[in-house]
């Protein structure tokens, strides 16, 4: 397990010799914020970031706030992309063409925790697994040409998914996206398996791309701020309880950030393989990954996210 000063002396060292193109889906507030900023710190502001949300006020104070190098020589950019409700797969499609041609680095933090019951969008998913699994699948999916582009030119190609890596729990095969058999918790562990099985698939076609899933653990966020916009009526209830009782040992923001920058940077991400990591960026084994390694279970967890896809395309 590295420490906290290992894991930023690393982060410290990356100096590619290209300006790196940074994505961060859910860059707004929270570990997405964090990272941004982490990453922003350590180029010194030299890289073209892109923060995707919906909050274009919020959006707008980070990048205000990021270092901003002395000369324009270089082409950096810090700009925000609106990406609309995120719930709702056929907004990741159209927002697709919007960004760069070339990515180095995709990070994806959007998401909300709730236990509630089903709550299904226009498209017929569930709202939180499409924020946390179906949205990002097919943000990684339409930027795999990006990524790749990337790749080809000897640079880093790296996609993060900060969810629960290890958290997973075995499947139903025969009900993906939960349509018969839904509650909170089994959507929850449903996400993070399908996303180990989803970056096996990927990483078999896509050599030259590191795909990473992490555990955040707890990290002081405003995901239990009672205040906050758009949290869940079930998280503002229970936020100031839970908050008191993870808060001796929560993750500063900060130190979070530093943690999934180390996931999805060089040399932590390694292009051909899928790594799930921890709370303290410790690579975690494949045990805990209910179906790793099952050619069949990675299969139809493909072709079901690939189904989706086309049925929330724009005809």
């Amino acid at each position: 397990m590295p420490s906290i000063a290992a894991i930023q002396t690393s982060n410290a060292s990356y100096a590619p010799p290209y300006l790196p193109v940074a994505i961060f889906f859910g860059g707004t507030s929270g570990i997405g914020r964090a990272t941004a900023e982490a990453f922003a710190k350590h180029t010194e502001g030299n890289a073209h970031i892109v923060i995707v949300g919906r909050n274009a006020g919020a959006a707008r104070e980070l990048l205000d706030s990021l270092p901003k190098p002395s000369s324009i020589a270089s082409g950096w950019k810090h700009e925000f992309v609106d990406g609309g409700d995120a719930a709702l797969v056929a907004n990741v499609h159209a927002l697709v063409p919007r960004l760069p041609s070339r990515v180095n680095f995709l990070v994806m933090t959007a998401g909300y925790f709730s236990l509630a019951g089903r709550n299904d969008t226009s498209e017929g998913l569930d709202s939180k697994m499409a924020l946390t699994y179906y949205s990002r699948a097919a943000l990684v999916m339409g930027l795999l040409p990006a990524l790749r582009n990337a790749a080809a030119q000897g640079e880093a190609a790296s996609v993060l998914s900060v969810l629960g890596a290890g958290h997973g729990h075995k499947v139903d095969l025969d009900d993906l996206g939960l349509e018969k058999g839904f509650t909170g918790m089994k959507s929850m562990d449903a996400c993070a398996t399908y996303t180990d099985l989803f970056y096996e698939e990927l990483s078999a076609q896509n050599p030259t791309i590191a795909f990473t899933h992490t555990f955040p653990g707890f990290v002081d966020t405003p995901l239990f701020n009672t205040s906050s916009a758009g949290t869940p009526w079930t998280v503002r209830l229970a936020g100031p309880l839970i908050k008191l009782a993870v808060m001796g040992f929560a993750k500063s923001m900060p130190d979070a950030g530093e943690t999934q920058l180390y996931a999805v940077l060089p040399p932590a991400a390694t292009p051909g393989r899928v790594l799930r990591r921890g709370s303290d960026g410790e690579e975690l084994k494949a045990e805990p990954a209910y179906g790793s390694g099952c050619n069949d279970a990675s299969r139809r967890v493909l072709e079901h996210t690939e189904k989706v896809f086309q049925a929330t395309k724009p005809q």
